[in-house]
């Protein structure tokens, strides 16, 4: 068995998140990646858009209509240049997406050769959270933890730099050792509830007007999915006469005949 790379370890990294999709477009800077692809059997699985644009908007898409991480992939120079409208639709909508994108060579980097791009100076206004570059294999793990990490927790873009030479290295686990950051997967969500008796005095206010609707938008969305089945939801969810409305991005809270009124991002989507 061929010995695992760089870009075969990020791939499971994915997996392990439950990452099931990434969106992007072919380049040479990930050219690492898309071999890494072919001997994972395409997953998670890599859909190609037209254009790396629309790579990044699908990503924010994904992430908007599912409430998980949306990740996409490109090339450096142009390809990286081009995720910038999605991503900033990502940063002023507060979305959770990760771009993966490539990078010249690290013998060439500084040496003005083809395409190079200063990625990082690039991507820290819209990726101001966390913007990495990956130089050694040995950085892979805590990096991409915590570009998912805090892509999740802070509802933003993040961006993670790959070189191309990085992508192809032979990988193999940090040990542990001084100044190596240990990282692990999974996030913990506090469990937020309101008040009981702020939610019953809110069902007597509805219970009493004539003409009630409710519009439930996405500060109600959380990581739960039983949210119309709670019993502190539940409560005030269908007073007497209620019309109930889910936002655009909250329409997983509730049934879809109850759904229709939409939401306006303040971005470009």
């Amino acid at each position: 068995m061929s010995k695992q790379e760089v870009s075969d370890y990020l791939l499971e990294r994915l997996r392990a998140w439950g990452v099931e999709h990434v969106f992007g477009y072919p380049g040479d800077g990930i050219n690492g990646l898309l071999a890494a692809w072919g001997r994972a059997d395409n997953k998670p699985q890599f859909i190609q858009s037209r254009h790396e644009e629309m790579s990044a908007f699908e990503a924010v898409g994904y992430a908007k209509f599912t409430g998980r991480v949306g990740v996409c992939a490109a090339t450096s120079g142009p390809g990286a240049v081009h995720l910038l409208n999605g991503l900033y639709d990502a940063k002023l909508d507060h979305v959770p997406v990760v771009a993966i994108v490539g990078q010249t060579n690290r013998s060439a980097m500084g040496g003005n050769y083809q395409q190079e791009v200063d990625l990082l100076n690039l991507f820290k206004d819209v990726a101001s959270d966390y913007v990495q570059m990956v130089t050694v294999p040995e950085q892979l793990p805590n990096v991409l933890d915590r570009a998912i990490r805090i892509a999740m927790t802070q509802r933003a873009p993040t961006a993670l730099i790959i070189p191309s030479d990085v992508q192809e290295l032979p990988y193999s686990p940090p040990e542990h050792a001084f100044k190596m950051v240990p990282s692990s997967l999974g996030i913990e969500y506090p469990d937020i509830a309101p008040d009981d008796a702020a939610i019953a005095r809110a069902a007597d206010v509805l219970n009493a007007g004539k003409k009630v609707a409710m519009l439930v938008g996405t500060g109600a969305r959380g990581p739960t999915k039983s949210w119309p089945r709670s019993p502190t939801c539940s409560a005030p969810a269908r007073p007497r006469r209620c019309w109930a409305r889910t936002s655009f991005r909250t329409n997983c809270l509730g049934s879809q005949d109850r759904s229709g009124c939409w939401e306006r991002g303040r971005a470009t989507s």
